[in-house]
This record gives structure tokens, sequence and C-alpha cells, in this order.
């Protein structure tokens, strides 16, 4: 018994998952530069060393050494990864979340510090537009398959 059609379709049908991880790429990468920029734009300015760290990580490539949150790692295929700090910055969790009232040690040993207010800028970028770059992405993924589909998959 002979199917009419299988073959175009088992075409179309292979490079359906191409194009949707490519158009997947594309969005998520996206959607990291533009939360980087809100973050940047959140970030409290006194010498632009931190707002100047905030950097987006490309699939493949590594995060900056000292990099928060999580260090120095490679962003995997289908990931972008936006951080905060670098070798120079290294204090970009205690703008984040601030700091708590101490006695300080060393040279200043016995006197107070009276810890700083939290000013968030990295995760308060990130959950404003979350639900938005994560719609993008499905978006993309969707009308990828589609104008697969539609195109024949002439690809193989």
């Amino acid at each position: 018994m002979t199917i009419i059609g299988l073959d175009k379709l088992n075409r179309k049908l292979k490079t359906i998952p191409r194009e949707a991880e490519t158009a997947a790429k594309d969005a998520v990468v996206k959607g990291a530069n533009e939360i980087a920029a809100l973050q940047r734009s959140l970030v409290p300015v006194v010498d632009g060393d931190l707002q100047d760290s905030i950097h987006v990580t490309n699939p493949g490539e590594s995060t900056p050494p000292y990099s928060q949150p999580g260090g120095q790692r490679t962003a995997k295929d289908l990931e972008a990864i936006v951080t905060a700090g670098n070798s120079k910055v290294r204090y970009a969790h205690l703008v984040e979340f601030g700091t708590a009232q101490h006695v300080n040690a060393g040279i200043f040993a016995g006197t107070k510090n009276p810890g700083t207010t939290a000013r968030p800028f990295f995760w308060a970028g990130f959950r404003a537009l979350r639900k938005r770059v994560k719609s993008r992405i499905t978006r993309s993924i969707n009308k990828a398959v589609r104008e697969a589909a539609q195109k024949g998959g002439t690809n193989p």
C-alpha cells in the first residue's frame, strides 16, 4: 500500500525542527538583550562599572569570570545568559540585595557599618520582562513551524 504525499510530508517534518531551533535561538538572544538593556537602565550608577558589567552571553559562549549569578560557565545551544559583574566588579549582589549593619573588622575594627539598602536591578529587570520574552520565543517557534510546513520542506 502506497500513501500519496508521504515523501513530501517527511521532508516537511525534517525541516521543522531546524527551522524552529533557529527561530528559538534568535528569540532567546533578542530577549536576553532586551532584559540586559532594562537592567542597565535600572542599576544605580556611580562610576558606571556595574552598569557596564551587565553582559549577555550568547549560545556556546562563556560567561565572564566572577559574574553573578552562578560564576563562569558556558551557555547551552538554546540558552542566552545575562550576568552582572566581572573580575573588576564583584559587588553586584551587594547592590542587588543590600547589606546588613555590622561591626567592622580589619583596619577599622570596632567601628559600625550602617549597611546599605537594597537597590534591585537584576532580578527586577528579569521579572519585568520574563513573560514578554517567553511569549516572543513561543510565537517565533510557532511561526517557524508554520512557515516550514507551508514551504514544503525542500531542505532534507
